[in-house]
């Protein structure tokens, strides 16, 4: 018995239940041909060298499967088939699986702890999914405290400017007055002069 690694790129859009269904399909041809499944790795989402069907990311994923050597090809054709593999590549991972049951066993604990693993990925990715609204909301109000501040201020220094500059034309309407009536007067105290 031989052990193979299969690994494809899947879109990234692609929800986890589609990814399951994916993968559903993927063993039922393995069963179909007399492999049998060992575990799936889940790589997560990376971004690609190069640009495949106009996608920039890929989730990447790899099962691991034993086999004579007649599932492989089925699977690749079943992939090859799947709109929502971008790539995808098989190699023999091991020729000689001397103890198949306990490399199954192996498989199962290993998968476990990847299913540990994810579960405290996802755990710490919505906690920081959560932190970063928060820190939004925070930059948000901090912002608008800030914008509400300034026009505050803005209104205040029109106010004071206006102020200022009613107290300004009333001084300098008053002063004109004082003036235009004190050179009337001395007119008038130079003409009677004057005769």
């Amino acid at each position: 018995m031989r052990e193979y690694e299969t690994t494809f790129i899947i879109q990234p859009e692609l929800s986890d239940e589609g990814v399951a269904q994916m993968c559903a399909r993927f063993e039922e041809v393995l069963e179909k041909s007399g492999a049998s499944k060992l575990f799936y790795d889940d790589m997560g989402k990376r971004r690609l060298a190069y640009p495949i069907k106009k996608f920039q990311k890929g989730q990447y994923l790899t099962i691991f499967f034993l086999d004579e050597g007649k599932a492989s090809s089925e699977l690749e054709r079943a992939m090859r088939l799947d709109d929502s593999v971008l790539r995808f590549l098989t190699v023999l991972g091991n020729p000689n699986v001397a103890d198949v049951e306990a490399r199954k066993a192996e498989a199962a604990e290993l998968e476990r702890i990847r299913a540990e693993k994810a579960a405290e990925r996802a755990q710490r990715e919505a906690e920081e999914a959560a932190r970063a609204v928060e820190e939004e909301a925070e930059r948000r109000a901090a912002l608008e405290a800030q914008s509400k501040q300034a026009a505050a201020e803005a209104a205040a220094e029109a106010s004071a400017s206006d102020a200022a500059g009613d107290a300004g034309a009333a001084s300098d309407a008053g002063a004109a007055s004082d003036a235009g009536a004190a050179s009337d007067a001395g007119a008038a105290s130079d003409a009677g002069a004057a005769s």
